[in-house]
């Protein structure tokens, strides 16, 4: 099972990859042609800047996304290096983990409230026609990623919790 999550893991990290560097090239190449278009060329082309910010979207929720995954999102690291105690750092890695897996919750919550919404009232990115649920389906992976992730860093911090635990029982009863 393990072995299977761990090669899902692989291959999520790089479609993941792939897909950021795509966007960011994506969203670097269109707002150099809509500089280039609008000031040299006089042009002024319907639907780029919706396009461009409907890439960005994209980019920013899967950074997030990797950084979840790498675990290089934004934390204050003071507390863990003031521990010196294995399993006082594994009791703080639980923490964290749990308070970024009820905050990833609220974000999947919230998702699926703007995903109801929309549904009900159908709306479309003005220039494009897109529907808007386009530039809402990155929020929502990026939601549903993230949470997984918060899950996969609860998992993870319960186990190096009983190691930890493990670890620092005396050897009594063995020979």
């Amino acid at each position: 099972m393990l072995a299977k999550l761990a090669q899902l893991d692989r291959i999520t990290s790089k479609v993941l990859d792939w897909v950021a560097l795509a966007a960011s090239a994506f969203v670097a190449g269109l707002l150099v042609f809509l500089v280039f278009s609008r000031y040299v060329l006089n042009w002024s082309i319907v639907g780029l800047n919706e396009l461009s910010v409907l890439a960005a979207m994209w980019l920013y929720m899967i950074g997030a996304l990797i950084a979840s995954r790498r675990r290089e999102h934004l934390v204050v690291d003071l507390v863990p290096q003031l521990l010196s105690n294995p399993w006082a750092q594994a009791v703080h890695r639980v923490f964290v983990a749990l308070v970024t897996l009820v905050i990833t919750c609220f974000f999947v919550a919230w998702t699926y409230q703007m995903f109801a919404w929309g549904v009900k009232r159908p709306q479309t990115i003005p220039a494009l026609g897109l529907p808007l649920w386009v530039s809402q389906a990155a929020v929502g992976v990026a939601a549903v990623g993230c949470c997984a992730y918060a899950l996969r860093d609860v998992v993870t911090g319960m186990r190096a919790l009983a190691e930890a635990k493990r670890a620092s029982q005396p050897l009594t009863g063995r020979v």
